[in-house]
């Protein structure tokens, strides 16, 4: 039986080389934005906040923030 993900906000465990998706779903929201991101588009996160990001500007952004 196959559980419909569709435009359902996944929870993912971001690691260095990857993530691994803990509750189902099609997409994350961008910490920065909020905007919502595809997962297989997704290519930006922070391993040390569990931060999602829609762009790498953003992921510079959420870097310089989180250092201030």
């Amino acid at each position: 039986m196959l559980i419909a993900s569709s435009n359902r906000l996944a929870r993912l465990h971001y690691g260095p080389n990857g993530f691994r998706v803990l509750s189902p779903g099609d997409h994350v929201l961008c910490a920065v934005s909020g905007v919502p991101i595809a997962l297989d588009e997704l290519r930006y996160w922070s391993v040390a906040r569990q931060e999602a990001y829609a762009t790498a500007a953003l992921s510079v952004q959420a870097a310089l923030d989180h250092k201030a």
